[in-house]
């Protein structure tokens, strides 16, 4: 790939900048059409809004030419049109009988391998391709005889099932796996005489590779792949059971052959418009990672039958994750806090909302009153919108007079926002999801791209699979995209400061630097330079383990590229050094010229759906909203004329300084909205010991958490699926969400908690829809002047800074950086030891992360059934030489004992980890990493160096079955090809090439 290589995210494949511009002219029946060259010729006439029939295109996709019902003339000659791509001079025609014919015998091909029973069928919902296709080609009769074939139905997957006799191998699915997930489970036997879709070469999908994504049912174009929670569901007659369906379409089978299609297909229809009356879909946004997938989410009163990605999502596409797609049972858990609680000596009371907001108003106003404002601290949510984290730090700073807010970005984000602070001036992505997929290199580290962000890794391995992008990635475990990457570097833990200066200093002396760019756009060059002196390549493999041709090897790869996007995670700012690790990612990316360009910048990946949103909204102890500064004077009293309240100039508490403040007996009450911060937040046991000393302690969330239980009053809200408001992705997307159904029993939005209780306090808001609260928003802050509800209608968004006339800002730093001077800055570091490092006590290294089937504490993903069916319980993973030194096998339960704690958990035997290193994931209630992890926090950021632990393992007198049973797709073996291959089923004997006059035999 070279930097001509541009991205169309709109169809997600590529097209050179100099075709793009390029312009054609051609003749479409008769008439003369310019197009751009290299457009597909199906895409543009669909633009001209000529219909041409297909079933296996899809746009996300591109050709896969399975199903022949695309044809057109063109130049005299039979094509397919999604194979086709527009040139100069070009005639085509698109109506004329042959090709009405032609295209009528590639469907019948395909209704030879569909038993189409559409009346009774939980797929046709109008959305059925296979069913409109056959419909617009008025098929009155079926040509080839159905016969079933010689497979079960393959139901073993807790999500979907697939059905061989409704499956007609157009091959979209295996496109899907092979080329957009890029899993690369799924292919179809051509040769065979009965070919299926197969799942790692033939095996159940349960004991397959599949990671249960949804990519292969969003895209099937009939109902061979189907939801589980549809079935039944979705029509008025396929709830019968088996027994009396199998008649149902046996006689629908019997009448089409005496009546045809026609009146079958209007009665379907008919059946299928009925349906949308009952069938609700809407558009929200996931609330598991930062990646911002959106999607619409398909209801039958408060039942959810399936999410359906579509071509409008800006950050996704039709893409999902196993969390996106089916992870939502959550929502209506029997464990679902239904009203507000009150502590009594008895445990908890249920309560009114009257009762519970006027102890809460009362409580936090006498502890205020008594003890002055800053004894009273709130903590906002990363889970919760954008205008609930703002009225979360309105009610800290305008009704109780205090600065100490927070939200969990201080234990995940914190240190990235610093080091892009430092260095180009906004703390947040430089540009989108579409530039790291045009990248020549894209460099990870310290980032599971694919658990933690799943549709992000998937465009980067498709990137790598279709067009050549170049893989670099720096981690403590060999995972996939380890395995993926053209160089894998393993450093030694908490040395990524070192490599990453060492490489940028190479860089520097073998004058492979961008000093073009240096010279126009960046400060402190000189100085920094300097400053590299100490991190020498003799150096840095001392002290990382890398070695010198590891290192050269990744500064020529860098330097080379003409773009380079760098990506980092929790890996890098969980450190004391997290801040100054992600400034030298940075520092990198400048010396190289790589900001300020397409394809290029810094990406610390975000780590849950709102977390960027969070602190962008005000919920931070030092900004109001859009990272305006507290202490100054100007902004500070715009506020204060806003809201009509003097306040406050000093720094307040941020989420570690509270803890600290409450054992210091300095915080007296605290209000946490949506944080499950007895198990997130670093050293548990001295966090629960603090929770304990409170005098007054609310908790605002949506099941009784851990946290909760220590509350003295819980106040039941609402998932996003049961509210409105917008949400910020790790792009600095801002994207809304509608209220898919009602609040659950006397539950309510977080917004509308907050705002009765402002009012509980006296302060009457006046608020009636959180469209309202962003107008005051926007009115407010610079950085979202132009959002507004309207301009995020549906699927549409806006990406941050938005100016007052609406227009966004895809990509930061185009014409400058965001100081003064405009320009950035090179940032001096220098080199701090790790904490908590192996001694003779504690002697091995504890790394920790997440897995792609569960979230953060798992309080929403273990009330997914088949996602517990997949991942039951956490587990730690120990290297293969381990286990043998160690006597231990999958299964054996061991204790974890760091100098703060111990945990018990089962062991699970993995190639990923190595040496003398373990990884604990963070998903427990019951075994949490962090009763294990120390107060050590980053000194600029205060974020804990949860990365940094030393722990000794000892095995216990127990054995269990693995955590992870064989049903766990890391246990599957993969069958990568290139996409559905569909040379193979050219090849076959049966299969010929449909024109009007050579119609074939067969009907594969």
């Amino acid at each position: 790939m070279n930097s001509d290589t541009m991205r169309n995210n709109s169809d997600q494949t590529y097209t050179q900048l100099s075709d793009l511009q390029a312009t054609v002219t051609l003749q479409i029946d008769g008439q003369l059409v310019q197009a751009t060259a290299g457009q597909r010729l199906i895409d543009l006439l669909a633009n001209l809004q000529i219909e041409i029939p297909h079933v296996c295109y899809h746009p996300a996709l591109g050709p896969i030419q399975t199903c022949d019902t695309c044809m057109v003339s063109i130049n005299g000659a039979v094509q397919r049109a999604c194979a086709t791509t527009v040139q100069e001079g070009m005639s085509v025609i698109t109506a004329a009988d042959n090709l009405q014919e032609i295209r009528q015998e590639a469907m019948q091909r395909l209704l030879g391998n569909h038993e189409l029973y559409c009346t009774v069928c939980d797929y046709s919902n109008g959305d059925c391709t296979l069913h409109n296709t056959a419909a617009k080609l008025k098929i009155s009769h079926q040509k080839y005889e159905f016969t079933p074939k010689p497979y079960e139905v393959d139901d073993s997957n807790p999500f979907y099932r697939y059905d061989p006799n409704q499956c007609i191998l157009c091959g979209r699915c295996v496109e899907a796996c092979q080329n957009l997930q890029v899993n690369e489970t799924l292919s179809i036997n051509w040769e065979d005489p009965n070919p299926r879709v197969l799942w790692d070469g033939g095996a159940s999908i349960d004991e397959s590779s599949c990671v249960s994504c949804g990519h292969c049912v969003t895209v099937c174009p009939c109902n061979a792949l189907l939801e589980k929670t549809m079935e039944g569901q979705a029509g008025y007659f396929t709830w019968l059971p088996d027994e009396l369906l199998r008649p149902a379409i046996s006689a629908v089978k019997a009448s089409e052959k005496v009546i045809g299609y026609k009146p079958l297909f209007l009665l379907s229809d008919t059946e299928a418009a009925a349906r949308k009356a009952r069938i609700k879909r809407t558009k929200t946004v996931c609330t598991y990672c930062g990646v911002g997938c959106s999607f619409e989410i398909w209801t039958k009163g408060r039942e959810i039958l399936k999410v359906e990605p579509t071509l409008e999502g800006p950050a996704n596409g039709i893409s999902t994750c196993i969390k996106g797609k089916f992870g939502w049972d959550y929502v209506n858990s029997e464990e679902r806090l239904r009203q507000p609680l009150i502590r009594s000596e008895d445990g908890f009371r249920a309560a009114d909302w009257e009762e519970a907001l006027q102890t809460v108003a009362e409580r936090l106003q006498a502890i205020r009153d008594e003890h002055g404002p800053d004894s009273v601290a709130f903590i906002g949510s990363s889970k919760c919108t954008n205008e609930e984290a703002y009225l979360t730090q309105k009610i800290a700073r305008a009704i109780f007079g205090t600065n100490s807010v927070d939200n969990c970005s201080r234990y995940c984000q914190a240190p990235a926002t610093q080091g892009l602070w430092r260095t180009v001036g906004y703390g947040g992505d430089a540009g989108s999801v579409s530039d790291i997929e045009q990248a020549e290199v894209v460099l990870i580290v310290g980032s599971n791209t694919h658990i933690s962000h799943p549709v992000l890794a998937t465009r980067i391995k498709r990137a790598g699979k279709l067009h050549g992008q170049k893989l670099i990635v720096a981690d403590l475990r060999e995972h996939e995209m380890a395995r993926r990457a053209d160089i894998f570097l393993h450093p030694n833990p908490g040395t990524d400061l070192i490599w990453l200066s060492a490489v940028t200093k190479y860089i520097l002396d073998q004058g492979w630097q961008d000093q073009a760019f240096l010279d126009q756009w960046v400060n402190d060059v000189e100085k920094y330079r300097a400053s590299l002196a100490p991190f020498t390549l003799d150096f840095a493999t001392e002290r990382t383990s890398l070695s010198v041709e590891q290192l050269k090897a990744t500064a020529e790869m860098i330097a080379q590229a003409k773009t380079v996007c760098g990506l980092w995670a929790m890996g890098i700012t969980q450190h004391s050094m997290g801040s100054n690790t992600s400034t030298a990612m940075s520092n990198l990316l400048l010396i190289t010229g790589n900001y300020m360009r397409p394809g290029t910048g810094a990406y610390p990946l975000r780590g849950h759906n709102n977390v960027q949103g969070a602190s962008d909204f005000g919920a931070i102890n030092t900004y109001y909203t859009g990272y305006q500064e507290i202490d100054d004077e100007e902004i500070r009293a715009k506020f204060e004329k806003a809201w009509g309240v003097t306040l406050p100039s000093s720094k307040g508490y941020d989420n570690r300084e509270m803890i600290d403040a409450i054992h210091e007996g300095k915080v007296k009450a605290l209000f946490v909205v949506g944080e499950e911060l007895s198990l997130v937040d670093a050293n548990a046991n001295y966090v629960q010991d603090a929770l304990r000393k409170l005098d007054f302690f609310v908790v605002q969330d949506i099941f009784m958490s851990r946290t909760a239980d220590f509350a003295d009053v819980v106040l039941a809200a609402s998932p996003s699926l049961e509210k409105e408001g917008t949400f910020v992705n790790t792009e600095r997307r801002v994207q809304r969400i509608y209220e898919v159904m009602a609040p659950w029993a006397e539950s309510r939005p977080d917004w509308r908690i907050l705002t009765d209780l402002a009012k509980a306090l006296g302060h009457d808001w006046g608020y009636s829809h959180p469209s309202e609260i962003m107008d005051e928003i926007a009115g407010l802050t610079p950085m979202f002047a132009g959002v507004s509800y309207n301009r995020l209608e549906g699927f549409a968004s806006l990406q941050w800074p938005v100016h007052a006339d609406g227009s966004d800002t895809p990509q930061l730093y185009t014409d400058k950086f965001h100081f003064d001077d405009g320009k950035a800055r090179l940032y001096p570091l220098e080199w701090t030891e790790p904490s908590d490092q192996p001694n003779l006590e504690f002697d091995l290294h504890l790394n920790n992360g997440r897995l792609l089937e569960h979230f953060h504490s798992g309080n929403m993903t273990y009330k997914s059934a088949g996602i517990v069916e997949k991942v039951p319980d956490v587990f730690v993973e120990v290297s293969p030489a381990m286990a043998a030194a160690r006597d231990l096998q999958s299964g054996d339960w061991v204790q974890l004992t760091s100098a703060r704690g111990s945990v018990e958990v089962r062991v699970q035997v993995s190639d990923e980890v190595s040496k003398d290193e373990l990884y604990l994931p963070m998903h427990s209630r019951t075994h949490p990493i962090n009763m294990l992890t120390s107060n050590v926090v980053d000194p600029d950021s205060h974020t804990p160096a949860y990365k940094e632990l030393a722990v000794n393992l000892r095995k216990l007198g127990r054995k269990d079955k693995p955590a992870l049973g064989p049903n766990h797709p890391r246990f599957g073996n993969p069958t990568p090809q290139q996409g559905v291959e569909v040379e193979h089923k050219w090849a076959r004997p049966d299969y010929l090439f449909p024109t009007a006059d050579r119609p074939a035999d067969g009907k594969v």
